[in-house]
């Protein structure tokens, strides 16, 4: 295994991920803001799921979103 091209895999897709999901949360908040489904000083929890089924690895991450 080349570690150096693995470390640079992990760190694109990790980038991927976070850029894609920061989109996606923002684009969600702000049409539930517009649609007056929420007032926008809310407090959100969330979690994201890694899996790799290759490894068998499936791990849960818990956080919170704060829009104030």
């Amino acid at each position: 295994m080349n570690e150096e091209t693995f470390n640079l895999s992990i760190r694109k897709f990790l980038k991927v991920v976070g850029v894609s999901s920061q989109r996606e949360i923002e684009q969600a908040i702000a049409k539930a803001v517009a649609d007056g489904t929420i007032a926008g000083n809310e407090r959100f929890p969330v979690s994201v799921t890694l899996e790799l089924a290759a490894v068998k690895l499936q791990a849960r991450f818990d956080g919170e979103i704060q829009l104030e």
